[in-house]
């Protein structure tokens, strides 16, 4: 097996010889792999924040890049999106039992609260403090207790 730092891939060394590749077209970077760096690097995940690269045509685990802004804010969204499904059956469960004049799971106080709640998360993007995640809207502490 070739590594390709130019293409940050692997090369099967039949490729090579079998026509795949003609002398002109094989990668001039294209470096044998050992037996061990065939046994780290390929079809293999890369360990935790992670990525393969490259160092001196070799092949190795490098740093993710850091996340743009853009990104941060999209990964913010989405979690705040994720956060509004997740609560959005409690109060429909509530409004239904107002609705058909039933006890309710949940009291009116604690109503109020999953909605200041829902609309904290709505507004999340406009605030300030958007997209730091240790500023994002906090659940009512009773909500994880709730089950659908």
């Amino acid at each position: 097996m070739y590594y390709s730092s130019s293409a940050n891939g692997f090369i099967p060394a039949a490729w090579k010889t079998d026509g795949t590749y003609s002398s002109e077209s094989w990668p001039a970077d294209a470096v044998l792999l050992t037996e061990e760096e065939q046994a780290i690097y390929w079809k293999q995940s890369p360990p935790e924040g992670k990525q393969l690269g490259s160092e001196s045509g070799r092949p190795t685990w490098v740093d993710l890049p850091p996340l743009t802004f853009a990104e941060i804010e999209g990964a913010e969204r989405s979690w705040r999106d994720g956060e509004l499904v997740a609560v959005m059956w409690l109060r429909e469960r509530h409004r239904d039992q107002q609705e058909i004049g039933g006890e309710t799971t949940i009291t009116a106080e604690q109503f109020g609260e999953l909605l200041v709640y829902m609309q904290s998360l709505r507004d999340w993007p406009q605030s300030p403090d958007f997209p730091v995640s240790a500023h994002r809207p906090v659940a009512p502490a009773w909500v994880d207790a709730q089950t659908e």
